[in-house]
């Protein structure tokens, strides 16, 4: 049975990426069908990956400025972060292979993926895709930092994992995707 009627669809901006405002009708639990509009965020989709160590018990993170963060409080405006990015027609499995080389200057050939997920879906459209994988030193083939053309500028951080729990509790990393993949990286006891 049809719960979603679709009625209307309205660019706002298409700056950066789409914002539109949508207008529709739900059939209610009371069955009745209620008019509604909401907007809706498209920056397309994403994959986010933690490299992880296992020998010297440690993980590879990113560091750099969010603006978001910084005008909603975050002071400095810089996060704490696993390497991500956007999809950009690739597929999930090559996007963040293409990703961890640009960001954290490490070639990884097997990278393991866990599962997806939205992250804000009362208003963005985007799913992440989620991975893991192993990393050692004979990976690493440049400094990482980003893509200049993107203006990207990311520091690269090497922690070992408890440190970078602690960060989580301390409210260091603050990042949902990176709690996530490293609550994940505890709970499969990956460094047991």
């Amino acid at each position: 049975m049809e719960q979603i009627k679709m009625l209307e669809e309205q660019v706002l901006s298409a700056n950066w990426y789409t914002l539109k405002k949508y207008s529709y009708e739900i059939l209610k639990k009371n069955g009745k069908w209620e008019k509604q509009s909401r907007e809706v965020y498209d920056r397309g989709n994403g994959a986010v990956i933690l490299l992880y160590n296992i020998d010297k018990k440690t993980v590879i993170l990113t560091r750099q400025f969010r603006l978001p963060s910084y005008v909603n409080g975050n002071e400095q405006g810089f996060l704490i972060e696993a390497c991500a990015g956007l999809l950009d027609q690739d597929r999930p499995e090559e996007a963040i292979r293409r990703e961890t080389e640009e960001e954290t200057g490490y070639r990884v050939d097997k990278v393991k993926k866990i599962f997806e997920a939205y992250m804000s879906p009362g208003s963005v459209s985007e799913i992440l895709h989620f991975f893991i994988a192993e990393y050692s030193a004979s990976m690493k083939v440049n400094e990482g930092g980003g893509v200049e053309h993107e203006q990207e500028d990311i520091e690269v951080l090497e922690i070992h994992f408890l440190k970078a729990l602690d960060m989580v509790e301390s409210g260091e990393i603050r990042d949902a995707k990176t709690i996530l993949l490293l609550q994940y990286v505890k709970i499969k006891e990956i460094f047991s």
